[in-house]
């Protein structure tokens, strides 16, 4: 017998829970992602960052995590969040785009795929792995194809590679009797505006507080404001390509957002 007290590998596809011969209870995820998962939430617990749950065990389609109690959103957690966040980003990463260690280049975001191929810049990086994969999902993409046309004007002013959560929507956002903690990242080295807007794509409690303790700690760039719809373009596309229909024309509006925000 596993020393879990079960075998991971028989638990449905998906995700369920269990509870391990010390009484712990556990959180299992079947999915072809599992190894690019664990690899990410290893290397997110950084000194002073956001706390993510312990993999107890992991293979390639399969991983085993701690549970995280539920709580209630507060102020109080949504400021210790922004500190730590920045603590997160400041930990950096080698390259934009580079896999956490361990990792598979070719790694997953939702139920897609999404290629943690490191590049030498993050304007050109952005282009190539974040937005052209992902703009067959598009009808109309002239307005995508032109902020990659102009993303050297629209990237705003360079940035050291940023250890990125990748998937930070809100519900990858646990709000705990501990305070916040992380799940189900897509993490790479990437552009830490990206966390941020992700936060805002939908909707995040107490995100204005989150945002002015960040900055306190790690002060943001001039126009960050301005650049949400770009660094939203990524995730809407992942979207567009999941689930289609409103998505698309969201990418787009984003994109056409980006463009007048220049």
């Amino acid at each position: 017998m596993s020393p879990l007290g079960f075998d991971p590998a028989a638990a449905p596809p998906g995700v369920s829970r269990a509870v391990l011969p010390d009484g712990r209870p556990v959180v299992v995820k079947r999915d072809v992602g599992a190894a690019a998962e664990a690899a990410g939430l290893r290397w997110l617990r950084v000194p002073g960052g956001p706390a993510v749950p312990e993999v107890l065990a992991a293979e390639a389609d399969w991983l085993v995590e701690a549970e995280v109690p539920a709580g209630a959103p507060t102020r109080a957690a949504a400021e210790e969040f922004g500190r730590r966040l920045a603590a997160l980003h400041a930990a950096g990463a080698p390259a934009f785009g580079s896999p956490p260690p361990g990792g598979p280049v070719d790694a997953r975001i939702g139920g897609t795929a999404m290629r943690n191929e490191p590049g030498p810049t993050w304007p050109t990086w952005f282009v190539e792995h974040r937005i052209r994969p992902y703009l067959h999902a598009v009808p109309d993409p002239g307005p995508v194809e032109d902020v990659c046309a102009r993303i050297e004007e629209l990237a705003g002013p360079p940035e050291p590679p940023a250890r990125l959560h990748g998937d930070l929507w809100s519900g990858n956002v646990l709000w705990s009797p501990s305070g916040v903690w992380l799940i189900d990242p897509a993490a790479h080295g990437g552009h830490r505006e990206t966390d941020l807007a992700m936060l805002a794509l939908f909707g995040l409690p107490h995100l204005d507080t989150v945002l002015a303790a960040y900055d306190e700690v790690a002060p943001l760039a001039d126009g960050r404001a301005a650049r949400v719809p770009l660094h939203q373009l990524f995730p809407l596309l992942v979207h567009a390509v999941l689930f289609g229909g409103g998505y698309a024309h969201q990418a787009v509006e984003a994109a056409r957002q980006a463009l007048r925000a220049r």
